[in-house]
């Protein structure tokens, strides 16, 4: 099945590259802009990769930061009957999330949810464009276009972004089917949306320095002197978000 598995990814990244290039493009000029600018470029995701993946890793810009919350309730007795809407009685947190964090007129947020249907991404996406926040989503249409949307607006995560960028992964995400499991293995979404980024990274290095403009960029720690270089880019994108 290996052989099968590399069949799959080669055909993704495929076709990521032959139907997404345009989006990609918009969205490497829309942070560069934001970088140029001195704004910030936020990295917000449902927990597949993306927030993980390109923060503080050598060879990455200091630029993209991540935006995390908690939030969890004990109460372990028995269940309301309103316990499967939940998720939608959480509306609004996102709006708080983001007075509490530093997202600012202008900035970017990339918004990670290979269904695009739950409350969250939805919400925060929402709420950060009245906020005059850029909002790029990173999902499966073809995947969410079969869901219903569980935020009380109806929209899905591809309905009310600024700009779409579609994972190409397939409906219920994974790759590979296995009969004798009854089930599917080996899930798109997470590297298809690594492999999506770091593209969109390039670009943005190249938009950049085709300005004159040389991004903070991080070394590796086995690299001689990297301590020194890395809390050197640090410092400068502090200063200038760039």
């Amino acid at each position: 099945m290996r052989g099968q598995y590399f069949q799959k990814l080669n055909s993704l990244i495929a076709q990521i590259e032959q139907t997404q290039g345009e989006a990609m493009g918009e969205a490497a000029q829309a942070i560069a802009n934001a970088m140029e600018a001195g704004k910030c470029v936020h990295l917000f995701d449902t927990g597949h990769m993306l927030d993980s993946e390109l923060v503080n890793r050598a060879g990455g810009l200091t630029a993209f930061r991540a935006m995390r919350f908690q939030f969890d309730v004990n109460n372990e007795v028995r269940e309301r009957e309103e316990e499967k809407e939940k998720d939608r009685s959480l509306e609004g947190l996102m709006e708080y999330v983001l007075r509490a964090s530093r997202l600012l007129p202008g900035d970017v947020l990339i918004v990670g949810s290979v269904s695009g249907k739950t409350v969250f991404p939805v919400d925060i996406a929402l709420h950060a464009k009245q906020m005059g926040a850029y909002v790029i989503a990173l999902t499966s249409i073809t995947y969410s276009s079969l869901l219903k949307s569980e935020h009380s607006s109806g929209k899905r995560l591809f309905e009310v972004a600024d700009l779409v960028i579609d994972n190409c992964a397939p409906p219920l995400d994974a790759m590979l089917e296995v009969p004798e499991l009854n089930a599917s293995i080996c899930p798109a979404s997470g590297i298809a949306a690594a492999s999506i980024m770091w593209a969109i990274e390039a670009e943005v290095v190249e938009l950049l320095l085709r300005q004159n403009l040389k991004p903070s960029v991080l070394k590796s720690i086995n690299f001689p002197g990297s301590a020194e270089y890395n809390e050197t880019a640090y410092q400068a994108y502090a200063e200038t978000s760039c």
